[in-house]
């Protein structure tokens, strides 16, 4: 009989992708989650045992549980798997167990993992290389593929490598990819130095390094794990890198490979770099990898177009660091996108509070109108004085913008809504709930301009 798996939480982005990898071994895997949500009707439609509410009877019998960490002690049936016995996994523990015996490619950094993670997958399916992947986003393209998770035959596994609580650490990796590491998820590691050791020790696993050449924590990084033996491959805009990054594409070992790509941003033309890098160490030809890049279909919120109204584009991005912002507004700016309306919802308190001022800068932008709904806090309790108004104190807005809070998201997205005007960009940004925002918006601007349906 085979095993029986459930998975409290199935229809996040994360835990949906394992939960597609390990039913593909053949296990029986069920799931719950409080609501559904496109991950989940994925999972459900693809015949899934998916139920919406934590029922603790949904436990028994099985042989183990999968949470993430945002599952909360207090889960009723996670309580119930623990009086019972049931093996607890965490979701990087059940991925393990699925993807054993594969050749595994870790993607890891703070900024870039999910968008880099679908390249490589993308690169390798277009070069004729059915690999595994599981990535915290669904992959636009690959057929077959369900949310964020696919099982291919080829041997191979492009795993996007959370670092947010350590658990990049129990992959066997083959070859790894570091984008940048920034002080993020300290809530976790305590200290900056905490977490880079935490990246170095994630490094030091892999057989080749592909690394950021423009990023010197990252470096500093790569730097620890040559010392250990781990071959080490450079890419990067600036000078000194292995593989030269430029507006047309890449120069590596005397070559130059055009690289076009259907989304902006030099944050991409990097990502697009790794991808290229992590797909020749798997020895694709680079000539057909550099032109696949082409066809990257993109990943859900990754500058994702959700839609026209009269005349307003709306384009959702799952920015929720500073750094990220920025790449995401530079990015806009550099398709040619003119004015723009801006929908931020921070998440997380002490992220928040830790990066105030760089969010605070990150936002503050010409020709836009930027709306600040309240802060997600998902796993974590308020803290006093952090909050969006507390952003908008630290802004300074040039001449021709403006900035407000909303702190209903719903009235957050009339307000986006309103302000539009045709010709605009409407850019809706943040990891939480904010995603629900662009059909609202889209529906708001059809009412305001007399439409019915």
């Amino acid at each position: 009989m085979s095993e029986r798996v459930h998975f409290i939480g199935v229809g996040g982005s994360g835990m949906s992708a394992v939960a597609r990898l390990m039913a593909a071994t053949g296990a029986q895997v069920s799931g719950s989650d409080v609501r559904e949500s496109a991950y989940f009707r994925a999972l459900r439609d693809a015949g899934m045992d998916v139920h919406v509410g934590h029922d603790p009877q949904l436990v028994d019998g099985c042989d183990a549980v999968v949470v993430s960490t945002a599952v909360r002690d207090s889960n009723p049936e996670l309580a119930h798997a623990r009086e019972r016995g049931i093996p607890v996994w965490h979701r990087s523990e059940a991925l393990v167990k699925a993807l054993a015996g594969q050749r595994i490619v870790a993607i890891a950094g703070t900024h870039g993992k999910t968008t880099t993670s679908a390249m490589v997958a993308h690169v390798l399916h277009a070069c004729g290389v059915d690999a595994s992947y599981a990535v915290g986003a669904k992959v636009l393209g690959i057929e077959g593929a369900v949310a964020g998770g696919y099982a291919g035959s080829a041997g191979i596994a492009v795993v996007e490598a959370d670092e947010s609580d350590g658990s990049f650490l129990r992959y066997d990796v083959d070859i790894a990819v570091l984008t940048n590491v920034e002080a993020d998820h300290l809530d976790h590691y305590g200290t900056e130095e905490a977490l880079i050791a935490a990246f170095v020790e994630f490094a030091c696993r892999a057989r080749v390094l592909i690394v950021c050449a423009d990023d010197a924590v990252a470096m500093r990084v790569a730097h620890e794990a040559k010392r250990a033996g781990v071959e080490v491959v450079t890419y990067g805009v600036g000078g000194g890198a292995d593989v030269a990054v430029t507006l047309e594409g890449i120069t590596a070992g005397g070559a130059d490979y055009c690289v076009e790509l259907p989304m902006p941003g030099e944050h991409n033309r990097l990502n697009a770099a790794a991808a290229w890098l992590a797909a020749r160490a798997l020895d694709a030809d680079p000539a057909a990898a550099a032109r696949a890049l082409a066809s990257f279909g993109g990943t859900g919120r990754r500058y994702q177009a959700r839609g026209e109204a009269h005349g307003v584009r709306v384009i959702d991005d799952y920015a929720h660091h500073p750094t990220e912002v920025d790449a995401v507004l530079r990015a806009a700016r550099e398709a040619g996108e003119s004015h723009l309306v801006v929908l931020f919802q921070p998440m997380l308190f002490s992220r928040t509070q830790l990066h105030a001022q760089a969010f605070a800068d990150a936002l503050s932008v010409e020709d836009a109108d930027v709306v600040l709904a309240a802060v997600h806090g998902d796993r974590e309790d308020p803290i006093d004085g952090v909050n969006s108004e507390g952003l908008v104190r630290r802004m300074s807005v040039p001449t021709g913008s403006t900035v407000r809070v909303v702190n209903d998201l719903r009235d957050a997205a009339r307000a986006c809504a309103a302000l539009a005007v045709p010709g605009d960009v409407v850019l809706t940004l943040g990891s939480g709930t904010v995603t629900l925002a662009p059909d609202w918006i889209l529906e708001d601007i059809n009412a305001l301009n007399g439409d019915d349906d």
